[in-house]
Order: structure tokens, then C-alpha cells, then sequence
């Protein structure tokens, strides 16, 4: 064996490491290069919709196709909202709060329908988040109906001695780092989860669900955790958003707002955690670069989807892997082998 064999991957990983860390830094370091209000507001929505599109494949990676997750968000939003204007509670608690609710509505909701499969599932997930978003306007005295819910507190100050005070109506970047924090929490909690022995219990179960439980595995009860974490940080975001803006509409949460997370998913690829993260930020930046377009949203989200299905059938991530893939063999062939 030649020494240093395993060294390329040692390497890779090295790499790996430092451009996910320079990544971050650059992110922090965003607003020193972005002055606009605008710009800054689109990479806010960015973060929270990365938050929910990668809640989203947690359920995804089960075998579980949901079309309700928008409306999920919307009951993490309203719960915060209610809770925090109403009794005054501080958001910083109603938050944690609006993703606990929507977990407990997700556990409820699907822990009856964890012997509906397949088409199926999506089929009544869709009518969940139908009901959820008809129950926002049915509830008008504390959600506003269709006329919207205003008046929601913003993030209180926060003080730290001998720094100067954060202030989140001064300007949009305390929003922005709090959001950065946020997205970085949640993802590497998702990302723990699904590398882990529970992770590979949901693989598992979209892979054959009689086969996992031959090997006992409870095809029930990882299919309503897969559900309880994903709708859970789905309330958080939906919180969150909920604080920043601090005015709500159900049509926000409504069918094509999950049909647009299902998108960002798909686009970005299933098949890599990194998927959700590559095609919210494309889906979401992009479009506003081009707001000119705007009127034609539907038909360029079409088009992107049929360039994806045709050229890139496993995401802008899978993309991206066949390149390194292909790169990395390259550079294997160019090495000098051992003829001893």
C-alpha cells in the first residue's frame, strides 16, 4: 500500500471544513458590503425559508411527500403573534412556543394517518393545511381574518453590559444576525438528526417500509417524529417571520406557499442536505434580482422545474456532486501510480 493512501480523504474533509467556516464568516460579514434595505430584507426571507424548506425534507427523507407545511409556519406565526400581543408575553418565549404548537397539530394530524402512504399522504396533508388555513380566518377576533394581523411586537431589545444596546427597530441587520443565528441552529440540529441512527431509521423507511420493520424498526412512530421535527421548526420559522415583519395574512401560508417550499426542495435536490439551502437561495434571490419579471413568476418557477427534471434530475446539489465527482477522478488519473 502506497503511504498516505488515506490522506485525499483526510484532505477533502480539511477542505470541506474551511469552506463551510469561510462560508459563515462571509455570511456575518454580509452587511459590511450590503447597504441596502431591500437587499438585506431579501436575504432575511432567505434564512427563514432555508429554515422551513429543510424542515420540509426531514419529512421528505421519511417517504412522507407533505403539501401543508406552509400552513405550519402560518400556525407557528399566529400562535407567537397571538400570545405575544395579547398577553404580552415576550417573544422570545412565544417563539420556542409557536414551534411547539405546530409540532403537537403535526403529531395529531398525523399520527392517525401513519398507514396512508404515497399519494395518498400528500393528499390529506394537503387537506391539514387547507383546514389549518381556514381555521386562521375562522378565528377572526385573534387572527384578523382576511384582513390580516397587526400590531405583532417586535423582537424586544437586548442589553448586554459594556456593549451597546441591540435595537431590532433601528435597522434590519440586528434582524438579520439574529435570523443568520437561527438558520445555523437549526440547521445543524437537522443535519445531527438526520446523520444519526434516527436519520438512517427514516432513510430506511422511504426506502422500504416492510423491510424496515423486518428489522425492527417502528415504521410508525419514526414517521410522526419525522413529522414532529419538521413541523416543529416550520412554527419556529414561521414565528420568527412572524416578529420581523409584524403583520400577518393567512393568504401567506396558504397552498401555493407550500407548493413553493416543495419547489425550493426539489430544485435544490432531494438526494443532499444541502439541497433546500441551494434552491431557497436561488428561488428566492434570483427572482428578486429580476423583479421586472415578477408578473411571470409562475411560468419561470415552470421552467426552472422542467430544466431540473430534463438536465439536473437530482437537483442543483446533485449538479454539483457529479462535478466533484468527476473532478476527483480526474485528478486520481493524473496521479503517478506505484508500478513496485
Amino acid at each position: 500500500m502506497v503511504a498516505g493512501e488515506h490522506a485525499p480523504s483526510g484532505g477533502r474533509n480539511w477542505i470541506k471544513t474551511v469552506a463551510y467556516a469561510g462560508l459563515i464568516i462571509l455570511l456575518f460579514l454580509l452587511p459590511l458590503f450590503v447597504d441596502s434595505v431591500y437587499y438585506l430584507h431579501t436575504f432575511i426571507i432567505t434564512l427563514i425559508y432555508t429554515i422551513a424548506a429543510c424542515s420540509l425534507r426531514t419529512i421528505l427523507i421519511s417517504g412522507q411527500l407533505s403539501i401543508a407545511h406552509a400552513a405550519f409556519m402560518g400556525l407557528g406565526a399566529y400562535v407567537s403573534s397571538i400570545f405575544a400581543r395579547e398577553l404580552n408575553w415576550t417573544p422570545w418565549l412565544t417563539i420556542p412556543l409557536g414551534g411547539v404548537s405546530a409540532m403537537v397539530v403535526g403529531v395529531l394530524a398525523g399520527y392517525p394517518l401513519t398507514r396512508v402512504r404515497a399519494i395518498y399522504f400528500s393528499m390529506v396533508s394537503l387537506f391539514v393545511g387547507l383546514a389549518i388555513v381556514a381555521l386562521m380566518g375562522v378565528f377572526q377576533k385573534y387572527t384578523g381574518g382576511d384582513i390580516g394581523l397587526i400590531g405583532i411586537p417586535p423582537l424586544p431589545s437586548i442589553t448586554i453590559p459594556g456593549l451597546p444596546t441591540i435595537n431590532f427597530l433601528s435597522s434590519k441587520i440586528p434582524y438579520y444576525y439574529f435570523f443568520l443565528l437561527l438558520t445555523v441552529f437549526c440547521l445543524m440540529i437537522l443535519h445531527s438528526l438526520e446523520n444519526s441512527r434516527i436519520g438512517m431509521s427514516w432513510k430506511a423507511i422511504a426506502q422500504s417500509y416492510l423491510v424496515a420493520s423486518s428489522v425492527g424498526i417502528n415504521e410508525a412512530g419514526f414517521r410522526v417524529l419525522a413529522l414532529a421535527v419538521g413541523c416543529f421548526f416550520a412554527g419556529i420559522a414561521g414565528a420568527g417571520y412572524a416578529h420581523y415583519n409584524m403583520v400577518l395574512t393567512r393568504s401567506s401560508f396558504g397552498f401555493l406557499s407550500s407548493v413553493n417550499l416543495l419547489i425550493y426542495v426539489l430544485v435544490g435536490g432531494t438526494g443532499s442536505f444541502f439541497g433546500p439551502i441551494i434552491g431557497t437561495t436561488v428561488l428566492v434571490i434570483v427572482p428578486e434580482i429580476f423583479r421586472w419579471l415578477k408578473t411571470f413568476a409562475p411560468f419561470v418557477f415552470g421552467g426552472i422545474m422542467l430544466l431540473v427534471v430534463f438536465f439536473m434530475p437530482q437537483g442543483i446539489a446533485g449538479l454539483f456532486e457529479q462535478v466533484k465527482t468527476k473532478f476527483l477522478h480526474f485528478q486520481e488519473r493524473k496521479k503517478p501510480r506505484d508500478v513496485s
